[in-house]
Parts: structure tokens; sequence; C-alpha cells
């Protein structure tokens, strides 16, 4: 599948709202769904690092992915994160998780194995075979601890038929160039840095996964298309305006930092499972001071 032709623009990596019993919170995720879409966004990604998934239990994967299915009726696409650092459990998962729905998987590079290069390519190369839909690379080494490197990215993207794109969350502008110079035609590259998403897609990218668009959708979904239509003009005036916001939402931790926001949007209860906790009063007061600009 050429998933360039499908997945450009900007795609949002959803938070999992919580009640304070801890919860799923439907009411709030469904809410958050239509902001979101009604927003102008391009496409959802749902049980990403954003979604707190290494919290979350089986039962309430399988739960969120269905019901992000039924709520979205097929208004735009829903790529699925299945993920993690044991290769052997992500293949049976991909073949017992509900993906009938699902344009393609997003399944991040193996976090605190820290495996060699040659092994993150046997690990992507296995995944492919199991997987029904086609895989998006993601790679971010500030979370797994080890760095998907441009060479690897390229011989996944020429070797391996049913790895079909990436999730370029490295901040490296050098190795997303090299990504972008030498990558097949179809192979679709993404940005998975807030802040550098519109110097990305002026390097050549095809978009963003984004988490400063659950807050902010029509801002940056709008910043994201004047940038593909090489509109910078346009464009800067909206990347600055979110850039304050974007330093925020990053300040502490993520998704601490964007449930925050939502909050004070109304949207969500500002509840995370632990490990996570919610932001400091100081940076909570700082946000609430941004949104009243």
């Amino acid at each position: 599948m050429n998933l360039r032709s499908k997945l450009q623009g900007t795609g949002v990596a959803i938070v999992t709202p919580f009640k304070s019993t801890m919860e799923v919170d439907f009411d709030a995720l469904g809410n958050l769904i239509d902001f979101i879409i009604n927003n102008g966004i391009e496409y959802i990604v749902t049980l990403g690092t954003t979604g707190e998934t290494p919290t979350l239990d089986t039962t309430e994967k399988f739960d969120i992915i269905n019901y992000t299915y039924e709520k979205i009726n097929g208004r735009v696409p829903i790529v699925v994160g299945i993920g993690g650092n044991n290769t052997k459990e992500i293949m049976e998962n991909l073949q017992i998780f509900p993906l009938d729905k699902a344009i393609a998987v997003l399944s991040a590079s193996p976090n605190y194995n820290k495996p060699s290069q040659e092994g993150i390519f046997q690990h992507y190369k296995n995944i492919a075979s199991a997987s029904p839909k086609p895989v998006i690379l993601y790679n971010v080494p500030g979370r797994t601890g080890s760095n998907l490197t441009a060479e690897t990215t390229l011989r996944l993207a020429n070797e391996i038929e049913n790895i079909c794109g990436i999730k370029e969350a490295s901040g490296n502008m050098v190795q997303c160039m090299h990504i972008l110079r030498d990558r097949p035609d179809n192979f679709l590259v993404v940005s998975g840095d807030d802040h550098l998403t519109l110097p990305l897609i002026a390097c050549g990218m095809d978009g963003v996964i984004s988490v400063a668009a659950n807050n902010f959708p029509k801002n940056f979904s709008d910043m994201v298309r004047f940038c593909l239509r090489d509109d910078f003009a346009s464009a800067r005036p909206l990347h600055y305006k979110c850039l304050e916001g974007n330093d925020l939402l990053f300040a502490e931790n993520n998704p601490a930092g964007v449930k925050a926001f939502l909050y004070e949007l109304g949207l969500i209860e500002n509840v995370l499972r632990l490990p996570l906790v919610p932001l400091s009063n100081g940076v909570h007061q700082k946000i609430k001071s941004y949104l009243n600009k």
C-alpha cells in the first residue's frame, strides 16, 4: 500500500483519558476524537506512547481500538500502535488485535534491550512478516535508548515489502535528510517532533504524527497543510504561535503536558496512571496563562 498518498498531513497520537477512578473514560475519548477531527486533522493514531499504552491491559487496548473504530466511523484513517521489546509477543499481538479497520500499524523500535542495528533490522523484518497491515517504523531514541539509523531505515524500506514508512523522532536533522534523500518513492516519512515539523516538511517530509495537535488541532493542521503546499510564509506565523505551547507540552513529561492542556480546554480529567503524575503546579499555571493569551 502507498501510505504516502493516504497519510499526508497531520496525524494525532491521541491520549487515553482516564476517570478519577483510573478507568478509561470513553465519553471523554469520544469528545476528544470529535474535537480533533472537526478541527481538521487528517488521521488518528491510537495506542501510541501518548496514550499511556504501557499502563493499559490487553482488554483495555482491545476496547479502545474498537471504540475508536466505532466513533470515527470512517471519517479519517486510523493507525494502531503495537510495539514493545519482545519481538515474539508483538508478532502474536499482530495476529490477535482487531486491525481490520486500521490502515497501518505503528511500531516503536525496541526499548531497554538496546539491540544492535542488525537486531533492530531482524526485529522489524519479523514484525512485518506477521503483520496483516503495513508497518510504520517509529524511531524515538529519547524513549527507547537506541537510534534507528538512516542506513537501517533505508535497508528496511528497500528490502521489506510490508514496511511502508517511518515516524522519525530522533531530532537529528541530518539523519532525517539522509532518509528523505534516499527513500523509495512510496515510503512515507513523517515527523515525530512537533517543534521541528515545519523545517522537516521543508526538507521533504510528508507531515507529522503530533502530540500538540491533541490541543491545537486547527492551528497545527493548518500549519502543516501550508507547509505541504510550500507556503511557508503562511505557515510560519502558526508555527511560532504554537511554539510556546509546544515548549510547555514537553516541559516535564508527555502526556502530562497534553493532558493538562486538554483539562483546561474542558475535554478530559487531568488523570494519569503511575508511574506518570500530573504536571507540577508551576508549569500548569503557565499553561493556564498561555491559553488565556
